[in-house]
């Protein structure tokens, strides 16, 4: 019940004047409510795998081998379930997350046009991990959204590089193009506006992660409602003679459920 708690408040984190979570964030705040990825987590050895930060800021794990358990959850590796999603970086699969640009670095020449770039150049957080097969994976996160580039170049994350970003299919242009744009503005040096999340905004999914919280500490759907809505509210409409209120919070309780039980994968996409 403490861990429940404790996930509610770091949910709470995404409310209006606070840091927006990304969909990235949120998908790690459903998962780690799930019992069993908590048990898998348990069992795993080690459970905990150490994290280097670079002169640059980035955050970086290297793995010693493929930790099959932790895949079957869409991760690389495990990450502790009673951390939330701003305690700790959480190494999403290439495959959870889908939509990844591919970038090759090509060395500075003499006669370039254009500056070459560092990592960090995006101006925003940058969780770095490199697989057993030497393949790197950097989840840039900030302003509510997230954009994952696979890096066939090791030298990408700690010198100056020329990038060449690679597409596989033509039916990946519109996707790819997207995340590029967002690659440029994460590079720029005002401050931008968060985005709204694709999945259909910050406010449900705070309601849907508030109501599965109460759910899994026993609470009524009476006593959810007044949480999420307020007494007043549920003081004036729950014995009324709509049953909108009592309606919405069971939905939220389910959607909720949905997430924490694998539809935080929806969310990677």
């Amino acid at each position: 019940m403490l861990q429940h708690r404790r996930a509610r408040r770091d949910g709470d984190e995404a409310a209006p004047g606070q840091v927006r979570f990304d969909a990235a964030d949120w998908a790690w705040e459903f998962l780690r409510r799930n019992a069993d990825y908590a048990a898998d987590w348990r069992r795993s050895v080690p459970r905990h795998l150490p994290c280097l930060t670079l002169t640059d800021g980035t955050r970086l794990l290297r793995l010693p081998r493929r930790f099959p358990l932790a895949e079957r959850w869409g991760l690389l590796a495990f990450t502790d379930p009673v951390l939330g999603a701003r305690d700790a970086p959480v190494f999403w699969h290439a495959r959870a997350l889908k939509r990844v640009v591919r970038l090759r670095a090509r060395p500075p020449r003499e006669g370039d046009k254009e500056p070459p770039n560092l990592l960090a150049d995006f101006r925003v957080e940058r969780h770095a991990v490199i697989d057993p097969d030497g393949l790197a994976l950097v989840l840039l996160k900030g302003r509510g959204i997230h954009v994952a580039i696979e890096l066939h170049d090791l030298s990408v994350l700690t010198r100056r590089f020329h990038p060449v970003f690679e597409l596989e299919r033509l039916s990946d242009l519109a996707d790819q193009t997207e995340l590029l744009k967002r690659l440029h503005r994460f590079m720029a040096s005002e401050t931008a506006p968060p985005e709204t999340s694709f999945f259909g905004g910050d406010e449900r999914l705070r309601q849907a992660l508030l109501a599965l919280d109460e759910s899994l500490n026993g609470k009524t759907y009476r006593q959810i409602a007044t949480t999420i809505f307020g007494a007043k509210m549920v003081a004036d409409e729950w014995q009324g003679p709509s049953q909108f209120l009592k309606d919405r919070t069971r939905r939220l309780v389910a959607k909720g459920t949905e997430l924490m039980k694998g539809g935080y994968r929806d969310l990677l996409g």
